[in-house]
């Protein structure tokens, strides 16, 4: 059995408990999201376009304001203490949640909660995992968030009628939780298999509060990281737009749409983890970190030149479906791939200030430029291209540096 493991999933045996815990870990923290998103979906629909852009401006608020308070907890915290630290953070603001809920702040919390935790799980697998290792079990990693990502509508759909929603915030505040049992067991397989170069596991991982930020904004490499993030982000804004006004028109009943979003979650998350199991080692093996990155820019371009020719419900789960499945199977584990080539510090602070305040920002400045454009699918197609041209700079910079076999 344990060969078999091996060669499906392409692991080295001592690698084989990282990955499971890894997985686990992954799964109780996109199950926990997910119980949540739909309602989160529906009560986008009902705000429409204008008070999104508010929404999305106060994500990026709130953003900027966790930013040098996560450096802060970096500069003195090793990783073993600076996970739980914030896994439980987010887990009372859960609890508090289910006490009185305000849809506004709700919107604002979930939007940062899924781009802060699931920033800092990747910093720590770039932490634990080489270049090599990543394109081997990234893709098997991500599957715990597919099954996650499937397990959490399914558990809202069956228990919502019974438990209501502050039933669902308290089941989600516990699976939250209990990711800190897979950081302290992956903590002991790190101390067992360090990785050469680094300092030790339980060392603060140090530096300034804004360190992150200025190593974001002067290496060229992270800025094209940064750059690559903007092109997606501003066009799952643009889609996101287009979805608002295309589902209001096609589906008027709230409860259809909360079902209609809970439904297509679900088709992503199922075909996105047969995708990360089977195909993503092997892909990434056959294409390198060039092409790898670049399969979502060209599905992009594609998709958009289609839903700007035909701009209908069907066109538009299509093309959402088929760019969600390829962002979460192949082109974010890709992206969060280039981080094993950088210095500890830059994984957990530089990362987290381009995954949340870089991603937010996108969402916001977006949101206000791409309101109301006419042709908004043929402009997302033309940006489409230059996120094309940086995935190959992105790629090629990681394929040579993972030659010399030196961070950067």
């Amino acid at each position: 059995m344990r060969a078999a493991l091996c060669r499906v999933l392409r692991a080295e045996p001592h690698e084989l408990s990282a990955l499971a815990w890894a997985f686990a870990y992954f799964f109780l923290l996109l199950c926990s999201y997910y119980l949540l998103r739909p309602v989160r979906d529906a009560l986008a629909v009902e705000a429409g376009t204008e008070k999104l852009q508010w929404l999305f401006t106060g994500t990026f608020a709130a953003m900027l304001a966790l930013v040098p308070a996560f450096g802060w907890l970096c500069a003195r915290l090793s990783r073993a203490r600076l996970l739980p630290v914030v896994y439980a953070f987010f887990a009372l603001n859960l609890l508090l949640f289910s006490a009185r809920l305000d849809a506004a702040l709700f919107f604002i919390w979930l939007s940062v909660f899924n781009l802060f935790v699931v920033s800092v799980f990747w910093s720590f697998m770039s932490d634990l995992f080489s270049a090599a290792q990543a394109a081997r079990l990234y893709g098997s990693i991500a599957a715990g968030g597919s099954c996650g990502a499937i397990a959490g509508p399914l558990i809202a759909a069956g228990t919502v009628s019974k438990v209501g929603l502050t039933g669902l915030l308290l089941i989600s505040a516990a699976l939250l939780a209990l990711t800190i049992v897979c950081i302290v067991m992956l903590g002991r397989w790190a101390r067992a298999h360090p990785r050469a170069g680094d300092p030790p596991p339980d060392a603060p991982i140090g530096g300034s509060i804004l360190a992150g930020v200025r190593a974001a904004l002067s290496s060229p490499f992270l800025l094209g990281i940064c750059g690559y993030l903007l092109c997606y982000t501003v066009l799952s804004t643009a889609l996101y737009f287009a979805q608002v006004d295309i589902v209001r028109e096609a589906v008027p009943d709230a409860g259809e749409r909360t079902r209609l979003f809970a439904s297509v979650d679900l088709a992503v998350n199922a075909l996105t983890l047969l995708v990360q199991v089977l195909a993503f080692a092997r892909l990434s093996t056959a294409l390198g970190p060039a092409w790898l990155l670049a399969l979502m820019p060209m599905l992009s371009l594609a998709g958009f030149l289609w839903l700007g020719a035909a701009p209908v419900l069907g066109v538009l789960i299509a093309f959402g479906v088929v760019r969600r499945i390829g962002e979460f199977s192949i082109s974010k584990p890709a992206r969060d791939a280039l981080f094993t080539v950088v210095p500890r510090e830059e994984r957990y602070k530089a990362k987290n200030f381009i995954d949340t305040v870089i991603y937010r920002g996108g969402d916001t400045l977006s949101g206000w430029l791409l309101g109301g454009v006419p042709g908004l699918a043929f402009v997302a197609a033309a940006i489409s291209a230059a996120w094309i041209a940086l995935a190959f700079f992105l790629g090629g910079r990681m394929k040579t540096w993972t030659r010399e076999d030196a961070p950067r």
